[in-house]
C-alpha cells in the first residue's frame, strides 16, 4: 500500500449500468469501524420506487443511509445519492441536495458530487469509479487528481458496461485498477485506525 493512500477522508464510489452487482460483492466484506465515510453515487430513475437503500442496506456491513438536505456524515456509514437530485458537500461534516440541471443526462451525477468533495477532501479523496455506459465521473475523476486526490477503477475487463472505466483510461492514469473481488481488501486497507 503505498503511503498517498493512508490519509483517505472520504471515500466516493460512482457507477451506472453494471455496477450494483459489484457493490453487493464488496459491501459484506467491509471494516466495521472504517475512519472515513463511504458516498455511492449512482444513476437512477426519478420516480421510480426507491428499494436501492434497502437492498444495499441488506448486503451491507456498515449502516446505509440515503442522503438528504444538510445531513451530518460520519465515519463508517455509507451514504446514498437520491434519485433525481445532486449530492454537493457543505463542508467536511455535512451534504446538501440539489435540484440543478442534470449533468451528462444525469441526475445524481458522478462529477458533481466526485468535484464537490475533491474540493472539500483535497488529498484526502478517494474516488472509485465502476461499470457504466457514458462519461458522467470522467471530469469527477479529473477533479479529484487535480486536488492531490487518489483515483480507483473497477478493471474495464470485469466491467458489465465497459464504456466508463474505459473513457478515465483514455485520458489519465489512475493509481490502482481493481477487480471486484479486491476491492473490499483494498478499501478496508485505507483504514486508518485511530
Amino acid at each position: 500500500m503505498k503511503n498517498y493512500y493512508k490519509q483517505t477522508g472520504i471515500l466516493l464510489i460512482g457507477g451506472s449500468a453494471g455496477s450494483i452487482h459489484v457493490l453487493l460483492k464488496v459491501l459484506p466484506y467491509l471494516d466495521t469501524a472504517l475512519s472515513f465515510p463511504i458516498v455511492i453515487v449512482l444513476h437512477r430513475k426519478a420516480g421510480s420506487e426507491n428499494v436501492l437503500e434497502e437492498l444495499l442496506r441488506a448486503y451491507s456491513s456498515l449502516p446505509v443511509v440515503e442522503a438528504y438536505d444538510k445531513l451530518n456524515i460520519r465515519r463508517s456509514c455509507i451514504y446514498l445519492a437520491p434519485p433525481d437530485y445532486h449530492l454537493l458537500f457543505e463542508d467536511r461534516e455535512h451534504v446538501i441536495v440539489d435540484l440543478s440541471e442534470k449533468v451528462n443526462y444525469s441526475r445524481p451525477s458522478i462529477d458533481v458530487t466526485f468535484r464537490s468533495a475533491a474540493y472539500i477532501f483535497k488529498t484526502g479523496t478517494t474516488a472509485l469509479l465502476l461499470s457504466g455506459a457514458n462519461n458522467d465521473g470522467v471530469e469527477g475523476m479529473r477533479s479529484v487528481v487535480r486536488y492531490g486526490g487518489t483515483i480507483l477503477l473497477q478493471d474495464p475487463d470485469t466491467a458489465e458496461v465497459k464504456y466508463m472505466p474505459r473513457q478515465v483510461l483514455l485520458g489519465m492514469q489512475v493509481h490502482e485498477i481493481l477487480k471486484p473481488e479486491n476491492m473490499a481488501s483494498f478499501i478496508n486497507q485505507l483504514n486508518t485506525k485511530q
